[in-house]
C-alpha cells in the first residue's frame, strides 16, 4: 500500500500517533473481557491502528497465557488476531517487538496477521472484539483526496470531523452479534456537532455501555491535549443504561473496570437520542418556573467574522494604509481577559457594503495598493480559489448592521466570570460568539443569567472543557441552555438582576435566580 502521511506534529511525530500507557491498555482489555482467565481460543480480535504494539503485545501475551491454562494451540489461535498499521516504521518496530515477545514466551512460530494497510479500507468482518487507540487526525490534516474517498464511504464523515470518528463507524459495522468495542480517544464526539452523526448511528444500532472520562489524567506516554475518554460499545442495540465516570487519577481505572460500576459513578443515563450527555435536561435543574431556550425568547446567537488571513485584514496598522471609511473597530477574545473589557485599538478592513456586496477595489486606491501587496498569499486561501475574481474577500461577509447593535460578547474559551455587553461600538472577531435581540436592559438580564451558577452548571454538562477546565461558549452549547423566560420574570426581579449585573455581584445574581426559580 502507499504509506499515508498526515503531516508532522510540533514534537516531530506523525499526526495520529499518540501511544497509550500500559496500565490503560490492560484496563481496556479487561473491559472487553480479553483476559487470560477466560478461554480465548477462537476469539477474533483486531487492533485497527497498532502503532509499535502497545495493545498488540499485551493481546498476544494474554492469548498465550490463556492457551497454557486451557491447553489450546497458540499457533492456531493467533490466526484470529489481526493488527493494522499504515506507517512503515511502526510496522518494522511492531514486528521486532512481537519477535522479542515470542522469544520471551519460548514460542518459535511466526505471526502473520500484521496488515500494512489503511484499516478504513479493509474488509475484515465478524469481529468479536475491537480495541485500541484510533488515530487523532484533524479534518484539515487529512489529504483532500482521502477526504473525498471517505465522504463517499462513511455516513459519519461530516462537519469537519476528526479521523477517529470513521474508525468507530468502520469497526462497529464489523462487529458480530455480541461483539464489543473499546476505544480510547478524544471525548469531543460525545457532545460536539461533528459527533452527532456517530451518536445517531449508535443510538439506532448499537449500545453505548460505558464512558470513562480521563480528561484530568494523563493516559498517554506523552503529554497531549487530547481530552481523552474510554468508551465501551457493543452490538447489537440494547436497552441498558450507559454508565459515565470522571476520573481524577489513573489509579482508579483498574477498580472501576473490575467492578464495572461503583459508587463513584457520576451519571447513569438511558441512551434514547443522539444528545446523550449533551442534554441540559439530564441535569436536575430543580426549578418551578418555566424554562426556555435562548433563541426561542427572541434572541439570536451568532459568531464573529472569520477573515482567512487576520494579519492582513485586522490590526491597528491599517489606519495608515487604507481609507478610514473601510475600517470597523473589532473586538476579539484577547480584548476580554481577566474580567476586563479592554479594546486594544485594532480595526477590521471591511470590504462589504450595507447589502453584503463586495466593494470594488477601484473605488479605494489605498486599500487596493495594500491588498495588491498581499495578493499572492490571499489567493492561496480556499475562499479565493473558489472565486478568483473575489480574491480579496474575507471568508465571512461583514454585516455592517451588527456593529451598531447592542450585543452580549462571549469569548469561545475564557476564564472570565463576567459576561460583557457591547452597546454598539465593536464588530466581533471569529473567536467571539454574540447574542443580539431585545433592548439593553433585556440583554443585561440575559447576561446576568449567563453569569449564574445555574447556567454555568448547564454549560459544563452540555459542552466540552478545554485545557485549564474552561467550558466553551460555543453556539451549539448556547442553543442547549435553558433559562427562565425573561419576559415572565417580575419587574422587581428583573431590576434586581440588572443591578447585580452592573455591580458584577455574582452572589446577588445567584440569590435572585434562586428566587425566580422557586416562583
Amino acid at each position: 500500500m502507499n504509506n499515508m502521511n498526515f503531516g508532522k506534529r510540533s514534537n516531530g511525530k506523525q499526526h495520529g500517533v499518540v501511544l497509550t500507557k500500559p496500565t490503560v491498555v490492560k484496563a481496556m482489555l479487561d473491559l472487553v473481557e480479553f483476559c487470560p482467565a477466560r478461554n480465548l481460543n477462537g476469539i477474533r480480535i483486531v487492533e485497527p491502528s497498532a502503532g509499535d504494539g502497545a495493545f498488540a503485545i499485551e493481546i498476544l501475551r494474554r492469548l498465550f497465557q490463556s492457551s497454557v491454562i486451557y491447553s489450546f494451540d497458540f499457533g492456531e489461535a493467533i490466526r484470529e488476531v489481526h493488527f493494522y498499521e499504515i506507517d512503515e516504521g511502526s510496522i518494522l518496530q511492531l514486528r521486532s517487538n512481537i519477535k522479542e515477545l515470542f522469544a520471551e514466551l519460548g514460542y518459535k512460530g511466526q505471526f502473520l496477521n500484521i496488515h500494512h494497510e489503511d484499516y478504513l479500507s479493509s474488509g475484515l468482518r465478524y469481529l468479536d472484539i475491537v480495541v485500541g487507540n484510533p488515530p487523532y487526525v484533524r479534518y484539515d490534516n487529512i489529504p483532500e483526496e482521502l477526504r473525498e474517498k471517505y465522504k463517499s464511504q462513511y455516513a459519519t464523515f461530516r462537519f469537519r470531523c476528526d479521523l477517529y470518528i470513521l474508525f468507530y463507524e468502520k469497526c462497529l459495522s464489523q462487529l458480530k452479534d455480541s461483539g464489543r468495542l473499546a476505544f480510547i480517544c478524544s471525548n469531543r464526539w460525545l457532545k460536539s456537532q461533528y459527533g452527532k452523526p456517530l451518536r445517531q448511528l449508535i443510538s439506532r444500532k448499537y449500545q453505548l455501555e460505558m464512558v470513562i472520562d480521563l480528561t484530568e489524567t494523563q493516559p498517554f506516554q506523552e503529554e497531549v491535549m487530547a481530552y481523552p475518554a474510554i468508551t465501551l460499545l457493543s452490538n447489537p442495540q440494547g436497552n441498558g443504561a450507559c454508565v459515565w465516570y470522571e476520573l481524577k487519577a489513573l489509579e482508579a481505572l483498574a477498580e472501576i473496570v473490575s467492578k464495572k460500576r461503583s459508587p463513584d459513578c457520576l451519571l447513569e443515563i438511558e441512551i434514547g437520542s443522539d444528545e446523550w450527555f449533551g442534554q441540559s435536561q439530564s441535569l436536575d435543574l430543580n426549578v418551578k418556573c418555566d424554562l426556555e431556550f435562548i433563541e426561542r425568547q427572541g434572541f439570536k446567537i451568532g459568531i464573529g467574522v472569520a477573515t482567512g488571513c487576520d494579519k492582513v485584514f485586522i490590526g491597528n496598522h491599517l489606519k495608515e494604509l487604507v481609507e478610514a471609511e473601510l475600517l470597523l473597530p473589532i473586538i476579539s477574545g484577547k480584548d476580554l481577559r481577566g474580567d476586563v473589557f479592554g479594546w486594544r485599538g485594532e480595526y477590521l478592513l471591511n470590504l462589504y457594503d450595507d447589502g453584503g456586496n463586495l466593494l470594488p477595489l477601484s473605488r479605494f486606491p489605498k486599500a487596493r495598493a495594500y491588498l495588491m501587496a498581499h495578493e499572492e498569499s490571499l489567493r492561496l486561501r480556499h475562499v479565493s480559489k473558489k472565486n478568483p475574481d473575489a480574491w480579496y474577500r474575507t471568508i465571512d461577509k461583514v454585516q455592517n448592521s451588527l456593529l451598531r447593535k447592542a450585543k452580549i460578547l462571549l469569548p469561545d474559551i475564557s476564564g472570565n466570570r463576567t459576561v460583557f455587553i457591547d452597546d454598539g461600538k465593536y464588530y466581533p472577531h471569529h473567536n467571539i460568539y454574540h447574542i443580539t435581540g431585545g433592548d439593553i436592559e433585556e440583554l443585561k438580564v440575559l447576561a446576568a443569567l449567563l453569569m449564574s451558577d445555574f447556567v454555568r452548571d448547564q454549560l459544563e454538562a452540555v459542552g466540552n472543557k478545554m485545557n485549564g477546565g474552561y467550558s466553551r461558549w460555543q453556539s451549539q452549547n448556547l442553543r442547549k441552555l435553558r433559562i427562565p423566560q425573561i419576559k415572565s420574570i417580575s419587574m422587581e426581579y428583573r431590576a434586581a438582576l440588572t443591578k447585580a449585573y452592573d455591580d458584577r455581584d455574582h452572589q446577588a445574581i445567584n440569590s435572585v435566580i434562586a428566587l425566580v426559580s422557586s416562583s
